[in-house]
């Protein structure tokens, strides 16, 4: 039995639908993340499963118990926004025990469970500071920290960290997937970062237009996208329809409209069996330890990354051959 259930769930504003019906699961202690671009209904999904927004259809069920008509203080849920929404009056401590305060738990208590958290998120020695005095990753880590304090059923996180420079989004990123997974808590994040996605989740489900496009491990969502949608959005990959797909390789087998291959699997290396493309490199960028370059054969461009290696300079006007193994060409709904 799944311990978050989402059934059917619609809902629209000014007679546009922005959910339409819904249903989806999660598992106690899961790392779950909605995934999808602007507009698409990812917070709207999970501002509903908190209580800020009512759906006009559907049911939500926690634990086994239904929470579609309960206030959103009534689900023991907890949630963390992009916003932080920390109160500046108050010291790292305060904010943090601030749930607990409203709960009218002793002084004792609250004292243990804010240590507890305060080390749980690595902020020992920042009690007696303002949120002020601390950096935008410090903050996040209190705003995170007040949310699990009052050990909530489920934790929804909004962006949290989309506001951080790239490097502190990282950290953070370990940091939350680490902890998630000491507290064993049920986690749902919105986001639109397919790496940030990648990096944390059990479970992806990525939304267009308020459906759900696909859902599946990191893993499958990125080895086997089922359909053009997910192919362009969730990493480089090549869309090319089946007859420009025969036209570079010379093969004949291509049936589909449409098919997928990844930027990495464009090889330099033979590869016995199957497929040859042979054209011009038009474009090179340097990504850190990848290089990625745009090569046209047959008037069609196709995109491939290696790792970059300091012996082998790609150069642009070169011509070039790259193989593709046949179960990397993925054939697209």
């Amino acid at each position: 039995m799944s311990y978050v259930s989402i059934e059917n769930i619609s809902k629209a504003f000014n007679g546009q639908t922005v959910l339409h019906d819904l249903s989806l699961s999660f598992n106690e202690g899961e790392f779950v993340t909605l995934l999808g671009p602007s507009g698409c209904g990812k917070s709207t999904l999970l501002r509903t499963l908190a209580g800020l927004i009512h759906p006009e259809d559907g049911a939500i069920k926690i634990d086994g118990n239904d929470v579609t008509n309960l206030k959103a203080k009534d689900r023991q849920i907890g949630m963390v926004f992009q916003s932080y929404a920390l109160f500046p009056n108050m010291t790292v401590a305060e904010n943090i025990a601030f749930g607990l305060k409203m709960k009218k738990l002793d002084k004792h208590t609250i004292q243990q469970k804010v240590g507890r958290m305060v080390e749980l998120v690595g902020l020992s020695g920042k009690e007696a500071s303002y949120p002020r005095q601390l950096s935008g990753g410090q903050q996040q880590r209190v705003a995170l920290a007040r949310s699990l304090v009052t050990e909530p059923k489920v934790l929804l996180l909004d962006e949290p960290l989309s506001a951080l420079d790239a490097q502190i989004r990282k950290n953070l990123q370990k940091q939350l997937k680490s902890i998630q997974r000491e507290l064993n808590m049920t986690t749902v994040l919105v986001t639109h970062d397919q790496e940030e996605a990648m990096a944390v989740s059990d479970r992806i489900y990525i939304l267009n237009g308020g459906r759900i496009a696909q859902s599946g491990t990191p893993h499958e969502i990125y080895t086997k996208p089922a359909n053009e949608f997910v192919a362009r959005f969730i990493g480089n990959y090549n869309v090319l329809k089946g007859d420009e797909l025969a036209s570079v390789t010379q093969g004949s087998e291509f049936t589909n409209s449409l098919y997928a291959v990844r930027p990495e699997a464009l090889r330099g290396e033979i590869i016995e069996g199957g497929y040859e493309i042979s054209g011009k490199i038009e474009k090179v960028m340097m990504l850190g330890n990848v290089t990625r370059y745009e090569l046209v054969s047959h008037g069609v461009a196709v995109t491939a990354e290696h790792l970059h290696k300091t012996d082998e300079v790609v150069q642009e006007g070169a011509i070039k051959t790259l193989y593709i193994d046949k179960k990397d060409v993925i054939p697209l709904t």
